[in-house]
Order: structure tokens, then sequence, then C-alpha cells
């Protein structure tokens, strides 16, 4: 068989000679298991008479009517994805890998939208691999705000020539964050990892999970809670990363998990951050909390697309608002936090190709979302790594 596979995002962020992104090395996985790669769309290619697996890199596509020109009428039989929005009109009759570990993005009915229940075709993904980066730039976040030293106005009256360590430094108090409590909402890979930086720091960690994770959670010496509620009260700090959850007539099972009553739970001045799904949050609560000073600061790592006409789209939308303001006091990324690390992307990227593979020539399933389709295996998951 001859199979068409589209790749519309980035599969190497470091640049290369020619000064652009180098997809080089997952090039590189393809040819060594048999595949071609191709520069471009597969109308520029003729490979009706060659059987094996084709991959076509066009890491250029962005709007929704971008993406439909190349696969509305099912020009190609899978996709790898990472940021890209995938319309419920393309079609990829032999599924898609998403790079990561939400699916929210891959929204194309081919196998029943980004829950991956209904359709054909089977819906993958690559957990594991961008856990620690995203954990990572979680803690970077929480450092923006924690201990709240302004480096910047201390720094420009220091080359002014206007400070005086033993007059002017008594103005500046500040709180380590040693002592300080933090919930995390969810003990997935993202959790289990930011878990430990935070008690590196001397934080108290608190988390809500899944009951299947309890036992794990006690083990590694961290308190379980049963509820959002219960693990939020007390914090200082509220991290979330549970994902969406499952779709149910038309909402997603953890859409605004983090409501007014879960704020209210949280120290007065406490800090929110949403570094998994945008939609996790109820932006109205925020609001109200960050004006009462229940939330002194937010950082928020979401999707955000523009089509052509320039209209935005995308879950970090509704918090644009809020920055405009809360400008000092909010951080908006556009879903940054795990899509910037050159080596993380590679290894989900060729863990993505490797299940591809897999799926379409051997009907095996590695990290399925969702239902598994007739006639396919489920081959159960794998967890990647960047190391």
């Amino acid at each position: 068989m001859t199979y068409r596979i589209l790749i519309c995002d980035l599969v190497g962020l470091a640049f290369g000679a020619d000064g652009q992104p180098d997809p080089s090395e997952v090039k590189t996985r393809i040819e060594a298991k048999g595949g071609v790669f191709h520069f471009g769309d597969a109308e520029l290619y003729s490979v009706s008479n060659v059987e094996t697996l084709h991959f076509f890199y066009l890491p250029n596509l962005s709007t929704t009517e971008e993406v439909l020109s190349h696969t509305s009428q099912g020009q190609y039989d899978a996709v790898i994805a990472a940021a890209t929005f995938i319309p419920p009109q393309a079609v990829f009759h032999q599924g898609g890998v998403r790079i990561g570990a939400g699916t929210g993005n891959m929204g194309s009915t081919s196998w029943g939208g980004g829950n991956g229940v209904g359709g054909q075709a089977p819906l993958m993904n690559t957990p594991g691999f961008n856990a620690r980066a995203t954990a990572q730039m979680t803690m970077k976040a929480l450092l923006r705000f924690r201990p709240d030293l302004p480096f910047d106005a201390i720094q420009a009256q220091v080359l002014r020539g206007e400070f005086d360590t033993g007059k002017d430094l008594r103005a500046f108090p500040t709180a380590k964050l040693e002592g300080q409590t933090i919930a995390i909402l969810g003990y997935g890979n993202i959790g289990m990892e930011l878990a430990k930086l935070a008690f590196a720091f001397g934080m108290r960690v608190q988390i809500f999970a899944r009951a299947t994770h309890h036992e794990r959670i006690k083990a590694d010496g961290f308190q379980a809670f049963e509820t959002v509620a219960s693990a939020a009260k007390g914090a200082d700090v509220l991290s979330v990363h549970t994902g969406l959850g499952r779709l149910h007539e038309g909402r997603y099972a953890n859409a605004e998990l983090i409501n007014s009553e879960v704020l209210q739970r949280l120290n007065h001045g406490a800090t929110l951050l949403n570094f998994d799904r945008g939609e996790c949050v109820d932006t109205n609560a925020l609001e109200a909390a960050m004006a009462s000073g229940k939330v002194a600061n937010a950082a928020i790592d979401a999707d955000i697309f523009k089509d052509h006409e320039g209209t935005l789209s995308g879950p970090l939308v509704p918090y644009l608002a809020l920055a405009e303001k809360y400008r000092e006091r909010i951080l908006l990324l556009p879903h940054a936090a795990a899509d910037t690390d050159h080596p993380s992307r590679v290894a989900g990227a060729k863990q993505a190709v490797d299940q591809i593979f897999d799926a379409l020539i051997h009907k095996r399933v590695t990290n399925l979302k969702g239902d598994l389709p007739f006639g396919y295996t489920n081959a159960g998951t794998k967890l990647g790594t960047a190391d």
C-alpha cells in the first residue's frame, strides 16, 4: 500500500545551515524505517507506484482555511500535528497523532474529534516527552511572581545611581517560596514533575488526582485530596494539569473546573497557573478573584489562532481582556511551554512517526485516545522522553 501522511507542524525547532528550523532528525527517522520524506504538498509528487509511507512536510499551515485546502477531500491518509488546529471537516481515513499529550486541537470527525470518541480512524498522542519542559516552564512562571521582588524597577534605580542597599532595600520586602503551599491538580507526567520541583523549593505540596493515583502520591511523600476544592484550600499557588477530560453532550468534563468555589478556597493573594488547557478556568470567576485580590497573579499558557482576516480564536482569547485590565499581574503565553524545546519536539515527532508506521502497516495503535476502531489492536501506552 501507498500512504500519504501530512506533517503540518515543525518537527525541529533548532535552526539549520539555511537559517530555517531543521527537520533532518525526523527525516532520517522516516527514511530509516523505509519511508520517504517530502518537502511540500502531495500534489507536487507522483507517489502512486511507490508502495511505502510518504510524509509530506507543510509546517506553515495554520488557519482553518489553509488546513482544509489540503485535507477536506481526503488528500492525506493520516496526519501528524502539534499545535495546528485540525478542523472537523479535515478527512484522514487512517488516523492522526498529536505531538504532545492533549488532543483538543485534533478536531477531525474522522476519529470523532479531539476526544477520539466515534469515527473510523484512530486518534493517538505522544505523552511524556515534554512533561519536564512543561513543568519547568510552569515553575518559571511562578518564579516570575514569587518571590515578588520587582527586579526591573530595582535595576533601573541601580543603573541611575540612585540605590543604596543600606537605606533603600527595606522598601522591597518579599517572601521566599519555602513554606508556601502549592495545590497541583492532576498527577500525570507533568503534575509529577512539577511536584518534584515545588518540593525542591521547600513548598508544601497537596494534590488532587483520580483515586487510582493516590497510592503513588502518598508514596512520593505528598498529600492526596479527593476534591479540587479541598486541595485548593489554604493554597498559595494553584496549578492545573488535569486536561479537559472526556466530551459529553458538547461539554468537556473539566471545562471551568477552576470556578469561584475553588478560587475562594485559596489564600488571599494567591497565584494561579494554568499551563494545561485554557478552558479549565472560568475566566469570569478569575476576573472577580483578581478584582478582589484573592488571586494576585495568573499565568496562562493556551492556544491562540488567527485566520486570514485577522480574527483571533482559541482558548487564550477570553484572557486577553483580563491582560488589558491587569497587565502587570497576568502572563499570557500561546501554548509555548512545551512547544519551544527542540529536543522535546524532535522526540515527540519521532515517536509520532513510529506510531503512524505501526498503525498503518500493522494496525496496532499506541497511545490511543478515545475509541479503538474496528480492525485495530491496542498496543497500550508508551511514554516518551526527550532525554
